[in-house]
Formats: structure tokens, sequence, C-alpha cells
């Protein structure tokens, strides 16, 4: 039994500490927000946070995140970043398909909280590996920096 913080709860899980996390949250747990996209780490559908920094979960092995936080899209709601995050992306329509937008939310919430201010450049960085098959980069990117206009309004 391995126990997993996630999404603030503890969950006992019966896997083997090798199971990827993915599997782990998808499949034993029964949170299915976080997708499978590639399975090498390489398209950022799967992003979730372990202590707030953002990681592949499909390459993660669960017996390497024991005693950390693990947070998923789908408890991202109760997050006060995640909600700026989540209501920039509809207000600029962002997705299309929408498949790889839990990783691409994921990942843009981990920079915000660190960094409420990116220049284009840092956000260029932080969300490199996030794909989008659909090509909604530029629309991405405008969502981040009304999420982070946000954040400076609420902040003042």
């Amino acid at each position: 039994m391995i126990t997993l913080k996630l999404n603030g709860k503890d969950h006992q899980l019966d896997v083997t500490e090798d199971m990827p996390l993915l599997w782990a949250i998808r499949d034993v747990a029964g949170y299915n927000g976080t997708k499978f996209g590639c399975g090498m780490g390489l398209c950022g559908a799967c992003t979730i946070h372990i202590d707030g920094a953002p990681a592949r979960s499909c390459i993660t092995p669960i017996g390497s995140v024991k005693g950390q936080d693990i947070s998923t899209i789908d408890a991202l709601h109760a997050d006060p970043v995640g909600q700026i995050v989540q209501k920039a992306w509809l207000d600029t329509a962002v997705a299309q398909c929408g498949f790889c937008q839990g990783g691409q939310i994921m990942s843009a919430t981990a920079l915000l909280k660190t960094n409420p201010n990116p220049s284009d450049e840092q956000i260029e960085e932080a969300m490199v590996g996030n794909i989008c098959r659909c090509g909604t980069y530029n629309r991405i990117k405008t969502a981040i920096r009304q999420a982070s206009t946000h954040l400076k309004e609420v902040k003042a």
C-alpha cells in the first residue's frame, strides 16, 4: 500500500512503487481529468503539480512522490490562482478539441504562482513541452497574460 496525498486528501493505493503516477491517479484513485497523451513526458497532457511544481505524471513513478502534495486539474477549481487561469481560458476561448488543455492550465497555474507577472519569454519557457495539436499557442499566451493582469488587480 502506498499513501498518496492527492488533491488535499490521503489515498491508500494498492499499487507497486514503479507504477506511473498517471495510472494511479486515473485508474486507482479515480481522478480522470489528467490525460494520457504520449506516455513519454513529451506532450504535457498529463501535467500535474508535485509540491506546486509542474510534472509529467506519465513518467513519474508513484514511489518517487511519497510524502509530497499532488494536485490535478480535478481540484484546480479550489485554488484561487487556478480559478483565475481557468476563467482566462474560458474568456479567451483557448480550447478547440480541449484534450491538452488540462496540462496547459496546470503549467500556466504553476507559472503564475511562482511568477505572477511573467514576460512573454518566461511564458514561452514555462509552456515548453505542452503541445497543442490544434495550435492554440497564441490564445494560450493571451490567456496567461489576462490571468496575470487579473492577479495584479486582485492584489491591488
